[in-house]
């Protein structure tokens, strides 16, 4: 394996509070030395990286994706979506356990192992289920799942209705050191809803998806992890009561966490209305300028890129998710990839599947809403897809400390594009950012040292020798 060396960038690594600029030699898939200086000990065919006027940074984690196999790979397979997510940035991804079968045996976790080793480029954790089937009724073997290599379990894709077995999975998964990632979602409250419930569910005349069907959850989930003494992580927060739930929560220290997509914080309900009713505010973008009209998008009304679950939420609770970033009630980024088929969202609004993709874009979206508006610091981006999900599932990675296994992302923050169809590199295309000039993106993903991608468009100013 070649020795790198990346020269000239601002390294930025918040677990050792650093923001400087550095060069960074990696040899035997390790980080050898960070510092201006840190090229002395490189040897004579050291393959450089020129990174002036980039970002170099620990490798990117996306705690919460769907690759789909086993059983699902028309949407996705572990090779097209580890190339989405190498091309976002990504050097991790925690895959899901709704598959066809669901991850709830240690056969399931061996296969989907043995498969990432062989075909993955990047690293593939596994999640394991709550419950047997998904299905809500009865606990999964979760100790044998943990010594399969499971890294959390989570029923993701459904919520566990029961709480005393929940409960009873909590106090499992403490036994074994494992956090427990949560779908929250009363399905008494948000029995068959499509959208969230408010002004624009009723004039589209479509069932609503109340705000309350995810908080009655979230409070559920706070009361259980201060009783087990287990960390709960409450995934793709998306109301304004969960965002107040978890801060009150975590200032009396109760072991709670919470994540949020860039949907969630960047599109509101009104979407699913049609491109002027979210487009415009104020005459401009929601990013503060006014696009390219050759570039602007065009979404027809009950698009059903726009479906997913949760649903997109009102303008206040985007608003309060922001703010939820912003003082690290939540603490991470994350994309919640949940690619379909063409047919299964070319259907009317009530019979689309849930989810859309995000590998690929939720980068540049976080750093648009988030860094670019003055909203966070770039540090404290990159802190939230590295350091805190690394730290959450106890993850050896997340760091550029010496030592540590080179996983590096090379960013370019003010690098302008357009989000492109035909560029994907996902097996499927639901995608509502299509056609969105952006500004931030990943140029090269290092995974253990090595290349395993650069972006063509800019290999000018990465050079590789």
């Amino acid at each position: 394996m070649s020795s790198l060396l990346l020269t000239g960038g601002r390294v930025i690594d918040p677990a050792n509070h650093l923001d400087t600029t550095a060069d960074v030699l990696v040899a035997a898939g390790r980080i050898v030395a960070v510092g201006r200086d840190a090229g002395a000990a490189a040897p004579a065919d050291v393959v450089r990286i020129d990174a002036r006027g980039k970002v170099v940074c620990p490798g990117f984690i996306d705690l919460h994706v769907h690759l789909r196999e086993p059983g699902q790979s028309a949407k996705e397979t572990i090779a097209t979506g580890i190339k989405a997510a190498a091309k976002g940035g990504f050097t991790t991804v925690v895959c899901m356990p709704n598959t066809t079968p669901s991850i709830d045996s240690t056969s399931v976790v061996a296969l989907l192992r043995e498969k990432a080793e062989k075909e993955a480029s990047v690293n593939v954790f596994v999640t394991g289920a709550i419950t047997k089937g998904i299905a809500g009724e009865e606990l999964a073997p979760i100790g044998q799942l943990f010594k399969a290599g499971i890294v959390a379990i989570t029923d993701d894709g459904h919520c566990v209705q029961n709480n005393d077995l929940m409960r009873r999975a909590l106090e499992y998964a403490r036994m074994f050191g494992l956090p427990a990632m949560d779908h929250c979602q009363d399905y008494a409250l948000a029995m068959d809803g499509v959208m969230h419930e408010g002004y624009w569910s009723t004039a589209l005349g479509l069932r609503g998806w109340p705000a309350v069907g995810e908080e009655a959850i979230v409070q559920r989930n706070i009361l259980l992890a201060e009783l087990t003494g287990t960390p709960v992580h409450c995934q793709h927060m998306s109301t304004a009561g969960s965002i107040r739930l978890l801060r009150e929560a975590k200032q009396r220290g109760v072991p709670i966490s919470g994540e949020a997509c860039p949907h969630h914080f960047t599109l509101t309900d009104a979407a699913v209305a049609g491109s002027e009713a979210f487009w415009a505010k104020d005459g401009k973008s929601l990013f503060g300028y006014e696009p390219d009209p050759s570039r602007r998008p065009a979404w027809p009304s009950y698009d059903t890129n726009f479906k997913m679950n949760p649903p997109l939420r009102s303008a206040h609770d985007r608003e309060a998710i922001l703010a939820g970033l912003a003082d690290d009630t939540l603490e991470i980024l994350c994309s919640d990839h949940a690619p379909h088929c063409d047919f299964e969202k070319e259907v009317e609004f009530d019979s689309a599947p849930f989810g859309i993709t995000g590998l690929e874009n939720e980068l540049a979206i976080s750093l648009m809403q988030l860094y670019h508006a003055g909203r966070l610091s770039l540090a404290k981006v990159i802190e939230k897809y590295t350091l805190a999900p690394a730290r959450l599932l106890k993850l050896e990675r997340g760091t550029l400390s010496p030592g540590a296994i080179a996983d590096i992302t090379v960013i370019d923050a003010d690098a302008h594009w357009v989000f492109e169809r035909a560029d994907t590199a996902s097996k499927s295309l639901n995608n509502p950012f299509y056609g969105w000039p952006l500004k931030g993106k990943a140029v090269v993903t290092i995974v253990g040292g090595r290349v395993v991608w650069r972006d063509p468009s800019l290999a000018h100013n990465i050079t590789l020798a």
